[in-house]
Parts: C-alpha cells; structure tokens; sequence
C-alpha cells in the first residue's frame, strides 16, 4: 500500500513539471537580450543571413506559443534541448555538473546537522541560561549574514590570511583521481586515495560552512521550539515520574516527537541547498550546477535555463516525499 502511495505521489509530480517548465519557458522569452545576438557579438562580425539561419535551427523566428510547443512535445519524449552556447545536450552538461552539487549540499547539511542538532537540544534543556541566549544569538547571526558575505569573510581569513584551507575549487591540480561517482569525497574513499581524500575535504570546508550557516542557524531554531514543546508533555512527565534517566527522557521520548517538525524543515532546506548555492558556488569557484545556471542565464541559453530549473523543481517536489515518507516512521498514525 505505501509503495502505491509513494508511486502515485510520483506521477502527480508530471503536472507540476510541465508547470514550471511552461513556467520557465515564458519568463526567459520575456528576458531582456536575445541568445543569437550574444552568440554573434562573441564571434564577431557576421552577415544577416547567417543570424537568421541560427533563428531558424534554434526556432527563435516561429511565434512564442510555436516554440512553446516544439518545447514541450520535446520535453514529453524526455529531450530537454541542447545547449546554445555549447552545443551539446542539456542533461548530458547537467549530468556533469550534478555531483558536485550534490556534494556542495551533502557537506553543508552535515555542517548544519552537526551543529544544530546538539545547540538545539542544549538550549532546550537548557532554557534561558547563558549558553540558551548564547547559542540563540549565534543562531539570529547565522540567519542574517548573507551566504556570499560569509564566503568571502572565510576566504579572506583562512585562506588569504592564514593559509589553511584552498581559495576555490573541488580539487587541486596536481592531485590525480579515479572517478566513479563524481562525488570527489567518496570516490576518494573508494578507491582508497587517501591524499585525494585530504585534498578534497579541504575545498569543501569552507563552501560548505558558508552554504550551511544559516540552514544550521534555521533547524537549530525550529528543533529548540519543538524540544520545548515536547519537554512539557504528558509522556515526558510520565518518563520522568517512572524514573527513566534524564538524557533517555530527552533523547528517546522528547526528541523523537521533536524530529517530526524539524524534519519538514530540514526537507525544504535540502532543496533550498541543492537549488540555492549558485550564488556560494560563483565565490568558490566551485564547478557544480549553480555556476552552470548562472553562465547559462547570462548567456541567454534558453534550453539549458529550463533544463536546469526542471532539475531543481524536481529536487525540491522528492524532497518533500521523502520528509512524508519519514513522517510515517517518525509517527504510524500519519500516512502519505
């Protein structure tokens, strides 16, 4: 039965996509700057007949709705286009690009997790001593300081200033490494590259801690209003009064009824990772799909834009399966 739910939540994700793949379509029809003219005025000068010629391989003389059409008769056959600039699939220049993504968004949730987890149960536990106020003061910083401001303050002071960790990048140049997965960090413990390994961990630091930061100061928030609520219950009290051990009451009885709020938050923020470090990737340097889209937009390659916000779109819609999925382990009596 749940593995029909799962399924039919699945297939009610096609209209969403086609949603915001209509969606997309139309608001970069609507940006200003046309691909051919950014393609034409890179390569110099060219004749008219040539600039129509492109129009037409690309579909850009039909009439919008025309190639709204070629667009999602394509897009239902699973041809998301291929690229203008570069002249090669879309998903094949996703594909590429996806595994550091993905690795940029696992690292800073691991950040964010090793960090909010405990600040949030301590402040619960403990309410309104120093370190509550403390680490809810840490957690209104870590909400408000912009991810790229933070990315260059950690630039300047630990790689400029003390030289610890690289400036940019998922790897140095000298550093040789057998891909299997495209996740460096894996790859590296997979075939037992322990110098790869090291390296690679040392890019991801400060990325990660730039992209993590203010989702760490987020679930840290959300788990310690959670662990207030649940600390005041019934159940707890009844934990208590039978004798159960302080950290079993916290932990087993309080925390695991916390959870089920703080993983719908930690549901968004993985899509929010995966989908909202363009912005973190341009600082770092880091060669993931965020520095893809960006290229892409100013650029004006319509096909590689859409692909690319079909990928997130997507994200964010198995995100939130996945939190259902967890709510019915956290609680039987919810179900999908």
């Amino acid at each position: 039965m749940r593995a029909i739910k799962v399924l039919e939540r699945i297939l009610a994700t096609i209209p969403i996509m086609f949603g915001v793949a209509i969606m997309v379509f139309i608001f970069m029809r609507l940006t200003p700057g046309d691909p051919v003219d950014i393609m034409m005025g890179a390569g110099g000068a060219v004749g008219a007949g040539e600039i129509e010629q492109l129009r037409a391989e690309f579909h850009l003389d039909e009439p919008i709705h025309i190639q709204l059409w070629y667009f999602l008769r394509d897009a239902a056959r699973g041809d998301l286009g291929n690229s203008y600039i570069k002249k090669r699939p879309t998903m094949e220049l996703i594909a590429e690009r996806l595994p550091a993504t993905i690795e940029l968004a696992l690292g800073a949730l691991f950040f964010a997790l090793i960090i909010a987890f405990p600040i949030g149960i301590l402040s619960a536990v403990k309410q309104n001593s120093w370190l509550d106020r403390f680490s809810m003061a840490g957690a209104f910083l870590g909400i408000s300081m912009p991810a790229f401001w933070l990315g260059i303050v950690l630039i300047l002071i630990f790689s400029v200033k003390l030289r610890w960790l690289p400036v940019q990048g998922r790897i140095s140049y000298d550093v040789n490494l057998q891909e299997i997965t495209g996740l460096y960090v894996v790859d590296s413990i997979l075939t037992r590259n322990w110098p790869a390994l090291k390296d690679a961990l040392r890019h991801l630091i400060l990325p990660s801690i730039a992209l993590g930061a203010a989702v760490a100061a987020i679930v840290a928030r959300v788990l310690r209003s959670s662990m207030l609520e649940t600390l005041r219950a019934d159940y707890v009290t009844l934990a208590r009064a039978k004798g159960a051990p302080e950290h079993r009451v916290v932990l087993r009885h309080a925390l695991r009824n916390a959870l089920i709020p703080t993983v719908t938050v930690i549901g968004l923020q993985v899509g929010v990772l995966l989908g909202g470090n363009m912005i973190v990737e341009t600082v770092f340097g880091w060669p993931g799909l965020g520095r893809l889209v960006v290229d892409a937009i100013f650029n004006r390659d319509f096909p590689l834009v859409q692909a690319s916000v079909m990928v997130y779109a997507f994200t964010f819609v198995i995100a939130n399966l996945i939190v259902d999925i967890l709510y019915t382990y956290l609680n039987p009596k919810i179900t999908l």
